[in-house]
C-alpha cells in the first residue's frame, strides 16, 4: 500500500483535559473541535473505548487519545537513542522565547544547557529536546532564516534499530529518502543528553508535501528495546492518508505504530 501523506501524529496521554492544557498554553496548538471517541480507533488500540482530540498548529495536525483502560505509564529514565523513542519537531522563530517558556512552566529537559547550535554539516539549525509532563519526547527547531520554513511541526523522528530494514518499510509505503548525514561530536551529545554520540539521521518523504518522517539510527550508544503495547502511552502512532478505505495498525521493525487511514 502506497500512503498519500502524514496526516497527523497520534499520541496517547493520560489525563487529555491536562495534555489539551500544556499542548495549548505551552506550545500554542488549539483545539479542532472537542473530544469524540473514536470505536474504530479503540478497536485497533484494543482498549475499550477513547477520548480523542485533535489539535492543530499552524496547518499541521496531532491527535491526543486517553484510552479507557489506559496503558502503560511513558517509561521513566528513558534516552533519546532507546528505540521507542519518537519526538515531534516544532517549529519556532525564536527558539531563546520559546525556551524561556519552557523554564517558566518547569518543562523537563533531554537537552543539557539549554538550545544547540548544531554544525552546518548537521543542518545548521539551532534546536532544544524536552518533555511534556507525561514524559512525551518534542524538540524545538529554529532554523535558518533562509530556509524558508513553514510554521507547525516539521516532522517527527524515530529511533531505529536497523537503517536497512526501517528503509525498506517505509520505502514500501512509498517514503522516499530525502536526505542522509551523521551527526556527532559536543553538540550532538547536548542536543541529545547523552555522551559519546554518534547517529545516522535520515529524512523520509512523503509522496505528497507534508511533515516527513526522521529515522535516527544510533551507532552509539546503543539504546535499549521495550516491549509495548498499542495504548501505552509512549506508542506514538504515524498516522498516514491512503487512497484505500478503512483504518488499519502496522508495526515497524522496532515496533513503531504506523496508522493507514483511508477514511
Amino acid at each position: 500500500m502506497i500512503v498519500e501523506r502524514l496526516l497527523r501524529v497520534g499520541r496517547n496521554v493520560a489525563a487529555l483535559e491536562k495534555a489539551q492544557a500544556f499542548y495549548g498554553e505551552v506550545l500554542g496548538f488549539a483545539a479542532v473541535g472537542p473530544a469524540v471517541e473514536d470505536p474504530a480507533l479503540a478497536r485497533l488500540l484494543g482498549v475499550e473505548r477513547l477520548n480523542i482530540l485533535r489539535m492543530r498548529l499552524a496547518a499541521q495536525e496531532i491527535e491526543l487519545s486517553e484510552c479507557f483502560p489506559a496503558g502503560a505509564a511513558y517509561p521513566a529514565g528513558a534516552n533519546a537513542n532507546d528505540l521507542w523513542f519518537q519526538h515531534l519537531a516544532l517549529v519556532t522563530r525564536d527558539i531563546a522565547a520559546s525556551h524561556a517558556k519552557l523554564q517558566l512552566h518547569g518543562v523537563a529537559a533531554i537537552s543539557q544547557g539549554g538550545p544547540v547550535q548544531l554544525p552546518a554539516g548537521a543542518g545548521g539549525v539551532i534546536a532544544y529536546k524536552f518533555r511534556d509532563p507525561e514524559g512525551h519526547p518534542l524538540e524545538f527547531l529554529q532554523f535558518p532564516k533562509s530556509a524558508g520554513k513553514p510554521d507547525g511541526y516539521d516532522h517527527s523522528a524515530i529511533s531505529v534499530s536497523d537503517v536497512g530494514a526501517s528503509r525498506a518499510f517505509y520505502g514500501a509505503l512509498g517514503l522516499r529518502l530525502d536526505a542522509r548525514q551523521i551527526n556527532q561530536g559536543a553538540e550532538q551529545d547536548a542536543l541529545d543528553g547523552l555522551g559519546n554520540v554518534a547517529v545516522d539521521v535520515l529524512a523520509l518523504a512523503p509522496p505528497v508535501a507534508s511533515p516527513h518522517v526522521e529515522l535516527l539510527c544510533y551507532r552509539r550508544p546503543l539504546g535499549a528495546r521495550l516491549d509495548y503495547q498499542p495504548a501505552d502511552l509512549c506508542a506514538d502512532r504515524l498516522v498516514f492518508k491512503t487512497g484505500e478505505g478503512g483504518l488499519s495498525l502496522r508495526r515497524d521493525p522496532d515496533g513503531h505504530i504506523v496508522l493507514l487511514d483511508g477514511r
